[in-house]
């Protein structure tokens, strides 16, 4: 944590290897959940609605509550430890704290709009079908600019520690 505070972390090359492996990972689980996602529905709102309320004409049943319950329970935790890491990330690059705000809770509302939205078309309305269109949508580009944000931080991003101020060199007295 100290490389990150002191803002030594764009010299830490151990600490520059661990972001870039997890945003490799982060980066394969936002293409599989994309794959995912467009194996079972297009970004058309007919799409959504025939997944969860089923389709005669394409052999689909209705979203069960057990299924949906299941994929709930999975992906909150999941989805949480992962946006819980992502974000922690923002906390420490060097942007205006206005700007780490939208980084971090835009991700969270667009997971939740995201899982959310499913219950929604299959128990609400069909009409929330556009709501899980948005949600995956937002969910996916908020994924892509937090992975993009920690690697520019890591790699290129300013001298400055997490609140802004330009880090002390390693041995440096701090100014009085």
């Amino acid at each position: 944590m100290r490389f990150v505070i002191t803002g030594e972390w764009t010299r830490n090359r151990l600490l520059q290897t661990i972001v870039t492996l997890f945003s490799l990972y982060v980066i394969g689980l936002w293409l599989t959940n994309a794959l995912l996602y467009f194996s079972k529905m297009s970004l058309t709102a007919s799409s959504v609605i025939d997944y969860y309320l089923g389709s005669e004409e394409r052999f689909l049943s209705p979203r069960s509550y057990q299924g949906l319950l299941e994929v709930s329970h999975f992906h909150l935790f999941a989805m949480g430890m992962l946006l819980l890491v992502l974000t922690h990330l923002m906390l420490f690059v060097p942007l205006r704290d206005s700007t780490k705000a939208w980084l971090i809770i835009v991700p969270f509302l667009s997971a939740i709009l995201d899982e959310g939205a499913g219950w929604l078309v299959r128990y609400g309305s069909p009409n929330f079908a556009y709501a899980k269109i948005a949600g995956f949508l937002l969910l996916e580009t908020s994924l892509a600019v937090l992975v993009a944000v920690s690697l520019w931080s890591v790699f290129a991003g300013s001298q400055r520690n997490y609140d802004g101020q330009p880090s002390e060199s390693v041995g440096e007295a701090p100014d009085s």
